[in-house]
């Protein structure tokens, strides 16, 4: 059996069905699963039971007292403009701690996303051998994220296996119930449908020109089947980075998106939000030195190839995976 938090979720949803084609189906889906948003997300997942998150261990205690092979703790709360700090201690970073027990205590790998927001500014880099200690998140989500990250690095009783990876900027399928956290991408596509353009951000530091902002996007399939091949070869535990190596301009996503939705380019620039203006990151590359020693060697998708496998196979037709 595999435990896989957050399964309701966008990365944990297609994690899932990723695990499904493998012909993997003896799944413990965790989640709040009363949301509505997110029901049609686990349509048609095959799994062995779904289980509301605050009952997991009570359940995992009485009722699924087999072997588990793998704990996938995708489950999170990845809201970047929420400030409440209790939110993130409370779903980010004990409840991460209590799986991090579970797995020590009953001797199951863990595998659990943390993220690129732990690196804040970048102005340390975006390495992920820097100690976790030394880095300063620019929001309350990338804090606990780090704190977590902090903390497994303190234990001296682990799980079997252990690997943290450190998600940059996902985007692709089955993120429709995430309004303003989904992906530039998502919004990219519902703006040029609904107004014929795209609204990018203004750039409000010296240096970056307006759309030149870059992140290191990565697609989806990606990270699931490399979670896939973690969960098979399992490499060297650790912190580890999920991007791609390669920073890409905000104006290379959304010409990709009007390429691949057959409309010529048409582009306004606005103010960021002053709520987010503070903790705004102008750029983002993973160092992959680490990705490349585990041999993992299935080819990442280009940015232009994740967006138009996303906007052809899934977004024109508000398909999931």
């Amino acid at each position: 059996m595999i435990i896989l938090s957050g399964a309701a979720g966008f990365i944990g949803s297609y994690v899932a069905k990723k695990l499904n084609s493998y012909g993997i189906s003896d799944l413990l889906l965790s989640d709040d699963f009363t949301r509505s948003a997110k029901a049609a997300n686990v349509a048609g997942i095959e799994a062995l039971a779904r289980i509301e998150r605050d009952r997991l261990f009570e359940q995992l205690a009485t009722e699924y007292t087999g072997k588990i092979d793998a704990f996938i703790h995708l489950g999170a709360r990845t809201d970047t403009t929420e400030q409440d700090t209790a939110v993130f201690d409370r779903l980010n970073l004990h409840y991460s701690q209590k799986v991090w027990q579970y797995c020590t205590e009953n001797e199951v790998p863990l595998i659990y996303a943390s993220s690129a927001a732990t690196y804040g500014d970048g102005s340390k880099g975006y390495n992920d051998h820097i100690p976790p200690a030394v880095l300063e998140p620019l929001n309350p989500y990338g804090k606990s994220k780090n704190d977590f990250d902090r903390w497994v690095l303190q234990q001296t009783q682990t799980p079997p296996y252990w690997l943290g990876l450190k998600f940059f900027n996902v985007y692709g399928p089955n993120e429709y119930h995430k309004g303003r956290m989904a992906s530039v991408v998502f919004h990219a596509f519902n703006q040029i449908r609904e107004t014929g353009k795209v609204r990018l951000f203004r750039s409000h530091k010296e240096g970056y020109r307006d759309g030149e902002q870059k992140r290191d996007f990565i697609f989806v399939d990606d990270i699931a089947e490399f979670i896939w091949f973690a969960y098979k070869r399992q490499p060297k535990a650790g912190l580890l980075n999920m991007g791609t190596g390669e920073a890409r301009t905000f104006l290379d996503l959304v010409n990709a998106v009007f390429k691949a939705m057959g409309r010529e380019p048409q582009i306004e620039f606005i103010d960021t939000p002053e709520d987010i203006r503070d903790s705004y990151q102008y750029f983002t590359e993973a160092e992959t030195a680490k990705l490349k020693a585990t041999e993992y060697n299935r080819p990442f998708h280009s940015l232009e190839e994740g967006i138009e496998k996303y906007v052809k196979q899934y977004l024109t037709e508000s398909r999931y995976y």
